[in-house]
């Protein structure tokens, strides 16, 4: 098999997962990416000299990178530093009320009784183990299927799992669901926010998302150095299997020749003749034929809805006057209204709802000095418009308002010009092309939504699909597993299970 030449295209969470799992089964493996390092979403850029995490901070789902490093021959303690979050996020509201959850579910309970009585700490018991229910109904038939069906999801789930699924009612929004578990409208508010999890809007959402609080009550992790120390190792792991690594270069065409891919075309001017691809981009550059015309058919021709995107601010300053954890929310009172302006106006909401990772936080007392935080906004995935909304003054007004929604939470930010680096929809536009800064590939809005993304296997042959545009869906840990099961198709493929039979785990995951 070592013959078989792959090229991985794209360096983001999922790529690194297929690099190794290819590279350790005895592939040759290029990587090529544009940026200087690994990481794609999974940014850490300097700002006033300290490496700041920039995209996704929150690790869950442990179990999905325990069957990768273990697959590799080694463990997730052996390699990384990981703590254990015991509070899981501090949230703020504009009226001067906080909730904090906690990793021990009786702490929750508990602290919910405190902020909203003890009727509201008995919904929230009842949501919980309903969250619960849906996840492991949906983990095995959906989450780690190579290519779920509603059809074939349905046979799958059983009794027990139908029956979960007919009361929540999936074809209710989550907001709609959420109003039948709760009554105080700030916990409707704070559960609500994990639609955008996936780039997606509460009131369009499926019902079945509030799997997430599970998520999340299964633990929340920091890395030691981040998260881009989780990209960093995966790149590590899979060079050390013999993958070959190409930064700053871009992918400028995937060349199909006879039906199927021959090679890719690098902006350097190389061409590296390629038996197989994984593509680790958003499908959106495929439809939209950036890669080659030919590219365009491998992915379903109508776009979707594009998902969320995010106004960010990188900042390395002091902080005063609030007791911040490492992952804060801050909210407005009027929640629908930044829905509405996103994704029906296409401007930045009016009043946003401020996401906060104090990332010197949560394992002690508050670092002396200056800190390093990434503030984030939702905002509309129009970066690539000529004629966007998203103008300097819109963006100003909408950091003024972000900032003052702190401030009147008690968090004074005291930051110079050198220590903010600003990242807008037009700065993630052009960081992925044809996203028009979109985040998380299309909108999950409507329970058929979560059928209509690609799978892995795409229909140009030796072509695989992987990233958070394609299933099983975006966040690190769902990138994470569509690289494997890019992997495990790729490895099942005629040319390759014809020399080297290969056994297969339940979702198309190939065994070491």
């Amino acid at each position: 098999m070592a013959e078989h030449q792959v090229v991985v295209v794209g360096a983001g969470m999922a790529g690194l997962v297929s690099a190794l799992e290819l590279a350790r089964q005895g592939l040759q493996v290029t990587v090529v990416e544009a940026a200087d390092a690994p990481g794609g979403k999974i940014r850490q850029p300097r700002v006033d000299g300290a490496p700041i995490d920039s995209g996704p901070t929150v690790f869950t789902m442990r179990w999905v990178f325990d069957e990768i490093f273990a697959a590799a021959g080694t463990t997730l303690e052996a390699e990384l530093g990981l703590n254990a979050l015991p509070i899981l996020a501090r949230h703020f509201w504009s009226d001067g009320s906080s909730l904090d959850l906690y990793a021990d579910p009786q702490r929750s309970l508990d602290a919910v009784a405190d902020f909203a009585g003890a009727q509201e700490a008995r919904r929230f018991a009842r949501f919980c183990a309903t969250a619960r229910e849906v996840y492991q109904a949906l983990e095995g038939p959906y989450i780690r299927a190579a290519a779920p069906s509603a059809l074939g999801l349905s046979g799958q789930l059983g009794t027990r799992g139908l029956a979960t699924l007919a009361r929540i009612g999936p074809m209710r929004s989550l907001w709609d669901s959420l109003g039948h578990h709760f009554q105080d409208p700030r916990l409707r508010q704070l559960f609500a926010r994990y639609a955008t999890y996936c780039g997606s809007s509460p009131w369009q959402a499926p019902a079945t998302l509030m799997l997430i609080a599970q998520v999340e009550l299964d633990g929340v992790w920091s890395v030691q150095g981040g998260m881009h120390a989780l990209a960093r190792k995966l790149a590590d792991l899979a060079q050390a299997r013999g993958a070959r690594f190409h930064y700053g270069v871009r992918c400028e065409k995937i060349e199909v020749q006879g039906g199927r891919v021959q090679a890719v075309h690098l902006a350097d001017g190389q061409r590296l003749h390629a038996d197989s691809v994984v593509f680790n981009g958003d499908t959106a550059a495929l439809r939209g034929g950036l890669l080659g015309q030919a590219l365009r058919t491998a992915v379903p021709a109508k776009a979707p809805q594009r998902s969320l995107s995010a106004l960010t601010w990188s900042i390395h300053a002091p902080t005063q006057g609030l007791a911040l954890d490492r992952h804060n929310v801050f909210f407005q009172a009027d929640y629908a209204s930044e829905f509405r302006e996103i994704f029906d106006g296409g401007r930045l909401p009016s009043r946003p709802t401020v996401y906060v990772c104090a990332q010197d936080r949560g394992s002690g007392d508050a670092p002396l000095g200056a800190e390093r935080l990434l503030c984030l906004v939702n905002a509309p995935a129009n970066g690539d418009q000529a004629h966007s909304p998203l103008t300097e003054e819109a963006l100003e007004q909408c950091q003024t308002t972000s900032f003052q929604l702190m401030r009147q939470c008690g968090l004074q930010i005291q930051a110079q010009d050198h220590q903010v680096l600003r990242t807008t929809p037009q700065d993630f536009a052009r960081l992925f092309p044809a996203t028009g800064g979109a985040l998380y590939g299309q909108a999950t809005h409507g329970w058929m939504s979560a059928f209509a993304r690609p799978g892995a296997r795409s229909p140009i042959p030796g072509l695989y699909l992987a990233g958070g545009s394609v299933h099983p869906g975006p966040g690190v840990p769902m990138a994470a597993l569509s690289g494997r099961q890019a992997a495990a198709a790729l490895m099942a493929s005629p040319a390759l299970t014809r020399r080297s039979p290969r056994a297969a785990t339940s979702g198309g995951i190939s065994t070491p």
